[in-house]
């Protein structure tokens, strides 16, 4: 299951790449900070079925897979949050 390239995960890293290129732009106008990032980009991401699928492999007993697939979201997520990010200071500049 490590790597296993589903919707959910493609969809939640894209949101997270998203954010971190929108808060590297330093929008200064808050409602529009909330609505891009909590608004749109919170509900493009897929909270709910990462949940979903964790929910699944517990009720599998896929303990090892579990820890595998919620580490594979956590850390790509961030990751490409803080490329996006950094990829648009560089460009920025």
């Amino acid at each position: 299951m490590v790597f296993n390239l589903n919707y959910a995960l493609i969809v939640n890293v894209l949101s997270s790449l998203f954010l971190g290129i929108f808060l590297a732009l330093g929008p200064t106008n808050n409602n529009l900070l909330l609505l891009v990032s909590v608004g749109f980009l919170g509900c493009f991401s897929t909270f709910s079925s990462f949940i979903f699928q964790l929910f699944n492999l517990i009720q599998k007993r896929k303990y090892l897979n579990l820890i595998f697939y919620y580490i594979e979201v956590l850390f790509l997520s961030f990751l490409f949050f803080c490329c996006g990010y950094f990829i648009t200071l560089i460009f920025e500049n």
